[in-house]
């Protein structure tokens, strides 16, 4: 009888919970602190669209609000290397406005840069991009187990998980 392959799941997803609490909680300080009071910063999270908006009154306070979110994501897991903030722009009363996007998925290049770098380590074991993720096979655990600590050592510019470990 053959040996049953175990694998895992490599993939780059933001837990949305913990990011509408890290939203909620940055909007809790934002209403909580002196120097954004009669502020028109604000934090909004779209989260079918996985986009986050942030306004600030100018870019001193945009950076604040930033650094706030940032500090809350940490603080619950989540990386901010799951985000991409796009260039800040102009808009009412001027006032300064951010989208910041959530990744969903390992981009195609970064997944095939990925497969090369498990493919050097030279162990027995199968790689194979699934769409925006990436399994591994192997018949012995003890080979997925030194690829995920060798991905864990190096510093890639998205944040990986791993996940659906059997």
């Amino acid at each position: 009888m053959a040996k049953e392959n175990s694998s895992f799941d490599i993939i780059a997803e933001a837990n949305l919970q913990e990011v509408d609490n890290a939203v909620n909680q940055t909007k809790k300080e934002l209403s909580q602190r002196f120097d954004f009071k009669g502020s028109k910063a604000s934090i909004e999270y779209n989260r079918n669209e996985k986009k986050i908006t942030l306004i600030g009154d100018d870019n001193f306070k945009l950076r604040a609000l930033k650094d706030i979110f940032a500090t809350r994501l940490a603080k619950r897991g989540v990386s901010i290397k799951l985000l991409i903030f796009k260039e800040p722009q102009k808009v009412f009363d001027g006032c300064i406005q951010q989208i910041v996007d959530l990744v969903s998925g390992i981009p195609h290049e970064k997944a095939k840069e990925i497969t090369k770098i498990i493919k050097k380590l030279g162990l027995k074991v199968q790689v194979q991009i699934e769409g925006e993720k990436i399994r591994v096979f192997s018949p012995k655990k003890d080979n997925l187990q030194l690829v995920i600590a060798h991905l864990r050592k190096i510093d890639f510019p998205i944040a990986l998980t791993f996940c659906n470990y059997r």
